[in-house]
């Protein structure tokens, strides 16, 4: 299987690192007999060889040498290799790598594709389940791999391998739209009985994805009554039994994997096939979340996240659901709700009863202490703030005054608005015990400043000054410490007076933007400000994340910043620039001289083909009032689409759905969207 192998000069190779001098080591790796040694060279494959992706001169080297691996049965987890070759052929575009190296690999596993047809039969059930998609991708023709993965169907007895099979039907209708109807066909015959109930699962799934016109009218309950029938089939030990105790990052990583990736992927292929369907889409959850399996629980906790992060739905019945998951035993499903709550912000109300109770009944759930690292705040304690429940408020107290204080205790207290006011002093306290002169004064002290300055607590002025007078040297601190505590004097306005000679010396500072916006809070004198914002604006070698808040910050000056004019029209008319650069300085010539009609095209196509300017340009026109009656059109689109405006942007963080809400927030309280739920 290694015949030629020292004949290939793979010195003159490369892979994602370089030289591919230790690939034959690799490709001899995955032929050990010791199971760490293929393991560690299988993760070698991926991470070099086939890195993200790539298809790499060094990964078209491999193709032949891993087609012979495939065959032979002396190898173990030949089903690893089989999906290596699956997903090197597989390439749309080769993501970086050459786009020659990709088809000429393609070319040789199209010739090489009895070798899965050879396979399609092993006595691995592994190689087995791994096979039917390498015959979709590269075997032909069409009618040559419908009848294989027919007489693969009825031979089969595999529940795995089943599943696999209906989902290669899935791809082939995909890939053989002339050859489809067979496919489906044989999809539909596999959703009924005399099927078992993870089989039909699988099917429903497919037609869904592919002929949504062919599922049952009742698809709810029938795939509410499939997955608990499939959950009774194989009693499982369900994911609060998991081992106690320690909070690794790695401990943390396996707890928060689906146990049952199998019950999971079904359900997912399902969710995302039936897409805008949100109201079966919930119905399904509550079915989901209300089995008797823990595992099935689970599994319907993290569907239920990929659906608020894409579809705008209080979901307020799944919401509950999750709420009730935290009475379980510590373990997958109690972190799994926690996380998911945690995500939601202020969507997450309706669990608020339960978040409550558990930090309530659970001190130990206030604080996380992490192997490494500083403390945090609990997840529980986390959600129960992000909603706003003012219950939280003598919770966080407690933890105030207790041993051992998160630093990111601060950033709970701005959704809890006036409710939170108790807690200033002690907030004010620990801010003026911030040393100054050690490592990550910013880090501890920016949550305490966000806190303050959303309480409005002006008695923590003399902290704040201290703070900014003291910041720590070197460019990077000292910058985030003065624009976080220059940002907290601005939102006290006038009753910071006595900050003006500290920010008028920071003038000059890297942080001069928002010294400059705190200034103009405090006094409301343009003239100090504007040479310092017109010189940010139009430093071309400037950092350009300064630029944009510059012009935002000229934005908010309104007619007093006339003299801004010139730049900012010159940065909204650069056919250069950044799409979101050029929508705030468009933003704030519409502001500040009332002139949107030279911009106006600019902003509605920043507004399609950048969906992170919408904040921008609705806080723009919200400010306006009715004059921003131009733009009122895309706030009322806005409104009403179910679909949240970063949902094609993949990849969420935790404040994605925060910040849609707080989009559609903003679209609300302008005129056009008056009268709009």
């Amino acid at each position: 299987m290694f015949r030629g192998i020292d004949e290939v000069d793979w010195a003159s190779l490369r892979h994602a690192y370089g030289s591919a001098e230790d690939v034959p080591g690799l490709l001899r790796g995955l032929a050990s007999a010791d199971p760490a040694e293929r393991e560690s060279a299988l993760d070698g494959m991926y991470g070099a060889v086939h890195h993200q992706g790539g298809v790499y001169d060094a990964t078209l080297a491999c193709v032949p040498f891993l087609l012979a691996l495939a065959v032979r049965e002396e190898v173990r987890d030949r089903a690893g290799v089989v999906e290596l070759l699956v997903s090197i052929g597989d390439i749309a575009d080769d993501g970086g790598a050459s786009e020659e190296n990709a088809a000429r690999a393609r070319a040789v596993l199209l010739a090489g594709a009895e070798v899965f047809v050879r396979l399609a039969g092993d006595t691995d059930a592994g190689v087995r389940r791994a096979v039917p998609g390498a015959l979709v991708r590269f075997l032909g023709p069409p009618e040559r791999v419908l009848a294989l993965l027919r007489e693969r169907i009825a031979v089969e007895r595999d529940d795995r391998v089943l599943l696999a099979l209906a989902a290669s039907l899935g791809l082939f209708v995909e890939r053989h739209p002339g050859h489809a109807s067979e496919a489906v066909d044989l999809l539909a015959e596999l959703s009924a009985p005399p099927y078992g109930p993870g089989l039909r699962l699988a099917a429903l799934g497919q037609l869904a994805r592919c002929a949504p016109g062919l599922l049952p009218a009742n698809l709810v309950p029938s795939v509410v009554r499939l997955l608990r029938d499939r959950s009774g089939l194989h009693p499982r030990t369900g994911p609060g039994s998991d081992r106690p105790g320690t909070d690794t990052l790695a401990d943390r990583l396996r707890r928060l994997r689906p146990s049952d990736e199998e019950g999971s992927q079904l359900m997912r292929t399902l969710h995302t096939a039936l897409g805008s369907r949100v109201t079966d889409r919930i119905a399904l959850l509550c079915g989901q979340l209300t089995s008797p399996d823990p595992l099935d629980r689970c599994n319907a906790v993290w569907m239920s996240a990929g659906l608020f992060r894409e579809w705008r739905t209080s979901g307020a019945e799944p919401v509950a659901l999750i709420g009730a998951q935290l009475g379980a035993e510590e373990g997958r499903l109690h972190d799994a709700a926690v996380a998911v709550l945690s995500e939601l912000f202020e969507l997450a109300g309706p669990a608020a009863d339960h978040l409550h109770a558990l930090v309530t009944r659970r001190p130990e759930f206030r604080v996380r202490h992490g192997e490494r690292g500083a403390p945090t705040l609990g997840g529980p304690l986390k959600a129960l703030a992000r909603t706003g429940d003012p219950r939280a408020t003598p919770v966080l107290a407690e933890v105030l005054a207790g041993p051992v204080v998160p630093d990111d205790l601060g950033h709970a207290i701005p959704h809890l608005g006036p409710a939170a006011l108790p807690l200033a002093p002690a907030l004010r306290r620990r801010l003026a015990r911030v040393p100054l002169d050690g490592p990550g004064v910013y880090e501890r002290a920016a949550p305490l400043l966000s806190a303050l300055a959303a309480l409005g607590d002006t008695e923590s002025i003399p902290a704040v000054l201290r703070l900014l007078r003291g910041a720590p040297d070197g460019p990077r601190p000292r910058e985030a410490v003065i624009r976080a505590a220059a940002g907290t004097l601005g939102a006290f306005g006038g009753a910071a007076y006595e900050a003006i000679p500290d920010l008028r010396r920071l003038l000059a500072t890297d942080g001069s933007v928002a010294v400059a916006e705190a200034l103009w809070s405090i006094t409301g004198e343009p003239d100090a400000v504007l040479p310092v914002l017109l010189g940010e604006l139009t430093d071309a070698d400037g950092d350009r994340h300064r630029r944009a808040a510059a012009a935002d910050a000229l934005a908010r000056l309104g007619p007093a910043a006339r003299p801004a004019l010139p730049g900012l029209r010159r940065t909204a008319g650069s056919g250069s620039g950044a799409v979101r650069q050029r929508a705030t300085a468009a933003c704030a010539v519409w502001r500040i001289a009332g002139e949107p009609e030279q911009f106006l095209p600019l902003l509605r196509s920043a507004w399609a083909e950048d969906p992170r300017t919408r904040t921008t340009v609705a806080g723009c026109v919200a400010a306006l009032g009715p004059a921003g009656a131009p733009l009122h059109d895309l706030l009322r689109a806005e409104l009403a689409s179910l679909r949240r405006h970063r949902a094609d942007a993949r990849g969420y963080g935790s404040h994605d759905i925060h910040e849609d809400e707080g989009l559609l927030r903003l679209c609300r309280g302008a005129p056009a969207g008056a009268g709009h739920g």
